[in-house]
């Protein structure tokens, strides 16, 4: 069962399998997006107990840049079924080294995903995002590059990548932040599949940087804007962690 959290209040979502999001069609799905649909997403929707706040603050259609905090490594799951129930298709930067495995390249090209060398300072991520983002896709981007080292899972301070693709792409950032999936899986290997553990995740409203577009590349403007950024998805984490039930902080 998810649980759908509104300004209006909280509603149950009584068929998970619902292909509409409040009115609107889903996209029509390509071969292998829809392939890694039908083989993850249904034992993700029922091994554990989702909650999401802020689908309404996901634009319907046009380009879509979400910044997510990282606590772990079931994060781009649970936010791109987070994206998937607000009926778009994310796209993920991931690291270069997932496409070294043979199935997980043919996966991750399939579903148009892409590459990052991580500490290389190629440009090729952000020309391919930008050109992503132009197209009116949904892109999805941790800008801590990594998950958290923090030891009470709190977001770490960011790269500027999310400042810089923003503001070459003229799109405002979508902050989306998740609690409870570090309780699941780490760089350890998983630490707890415990069946129904709540994992929530919330969007706050988009940021708006356009009065930036012009300093695009003033290192000043580009901290600017990724603290905000990460400022704002720390106050959506304190929000999460707040009411998290404390039985299952573990």
């Amino acid at each position: 069962m998810e649980v759908h959290k509104t300004k209006q209040g909280v509603t149950l979502a009584r068929d998970v399998r619902d292909s509409r999001v409040g009115g609107r069609a889903a996209p029509q799905r390509e071969p292998w997006y829809r392939l890694a649909e039908l083989a993850i997403l249904p034992p993700l929707k029922l091994w554990f107990n989702w909650r999401f706040e802020g689908l309404e603050s996901v634009p319907s259609k046009g380009p879509v840049l979400a910044a997510c905090n990282h606590i772990s490594y079931l994060d781009p799951l649970a936010d791109g079924y987070f994206l998937e129930r607000a009926g778009r298709r994310p796209r993920f930067l991931a690291k270069a080294e997932l496409f070294d495995n043979p199935f997980l390249r043919l996966v991750l090209r399939g579903t148009h995903q892409i590459p990052v060398q991580r500490g290389t300072g190629d440009p090729a991520p952000v020309v391919a995002a930008t050109k992503a983002l132009e197209n009116g896709e949904a892109i999805v981007v941790y800008p801590e590059g990594t998950v958290t080292t923090n030891p009470d899972f709190t977001p770490m301070k960011a790269k500027t990548g999310v400042a810089r693709l923003s503001l070459a792409a003229g799109v405002p950032v979508l902050p989306l932040a998740i609690w409870g999936a570090q309780y699941v899986w780490q760089r350890s290997g998983p630490v707890s599949l415990r069946f129904g553990r709540p994992i929530w995740l919330k969007a706050g409203p988009v940021l708006d940087f356009s009065q930036y577009a012009d300093r695009a590349d003033d290192p000043v403007v580009l901290r600017k804007v990724t603290d905000e950024v990460m400022e704002t998805l720390g106050g959506l984490v304190d929000d999460l962690r707040a009411d998290y039930p404390r039985r299952w902080s573990r």
